[in-house]
């Protein structure tokens, strides 16, 4: 694990590119877009899907995001998207096409959702619903993070469940939903094979595709200040994130 002093930026992309084929995976929230209070307060830059299109054509098609967000609700969010996704901490895989990779996930338990819906309301806390997983978010609560963290310990064990962690959220989910296991499965795939994978990402749950894409020989880049991190460089910003790959998006509104 780096500490943030001891990062280096990355190389530039266009002299990553030059070098061989590259595969980028990018985070979105904390990444893409700037972090808010609640999930569907983020601002996103209305020609974002736009602007990753034309990323994607100028890495050959290599190109894929990997979100804790389910991909309905992130499609919500950026309108039609025409490259590569996978959501809910990338368990549901998409290609650019709009055809799945590997099998439909499981759900979780419905009477785990009810118990994550029942604690949610009685702690006065936001639970955002997914296709394959629940989350909490307790930021403006972060006094109740030990019992936040207790009450999901308990319920992912009773149910054979995992428990991610991330910036005031707490999710339930279902083992192997990682986002390293995303990674593997688009790089098992022609349009990805043989490319350098990077990973760009800011939170906890994002060292797992760092650690995958690692074992590929690629490169990693945190976002912003967050300590004990694999990764091997480093962006201050969702700002520096744009710059770095070019985006150049118009603000949201």
């Amino acid at each position: 694990m780096s500490d943030i002093a001891h990062f280096s930026p990355p190389p530039t992309l266009s002299s990553l590119i030059r070098s061989g084929p590259v595969a980028l995976f990018l985070d979105f929230d904390g990444t893409l877009v700037p972090i808010a209070d609640q999930p569907d307060a983020i601002r996103v830059p209305p020609d974002l899907a736009d602007r990753l299109l034309v990323l994607a054509d100028r890495l050959k098609g290599r190109l894929a995001l990997v979100t804790g967000r389910a991909l309905t609700d992130l499609e919500r969010h950026t309108g039609s998207l025409e490259v590569a996704r996978a959501g809910s901490h990338g368990v549901l895989r998409m290609l650019a096409d709009g055809s799945r990779l590997g099998d439909e996930p499981e759900d979780i338990p419905p009477a785990a959702r009810e118990s994550l819906r029942v604690f949610a309301a009685e702690n006065g806390l936001s639970l955002e619903d997914k296709s394959h997983g629940a989350a909490i978010h307790y930021r403006g609560h972060e006094e109740l993070e030990g019992r936040i963290a207790a009450f999901a310990n308990e319920l992912a064990k009773r149910h054979d469940l995992n428990v991610t962690r991330g910036k005031c959220v707490v999710e339930i989910v279902r083992p192997g939903a990682d986002k390293g296991g995303a990674v593997a499965a688009y790089m098992a795939h022609p349009d990805f094979a043989g490319a350098r994978p990077i990973f760009i990402g800011d939170d906890v749950t994002d060292e797992d595709g760092f650690a995958r894409v690692a074992a590929f020989g690629g490169l990693s880049i945190l976002v912003g200040d967050r300590e004990g991190s694999a990764a091997t460089h480093r962006l201050s910003s969702v700002q520096e994130v744009h710059s770095w790959l070019d985006l150049g998006c118009r603000e949201g509104s």
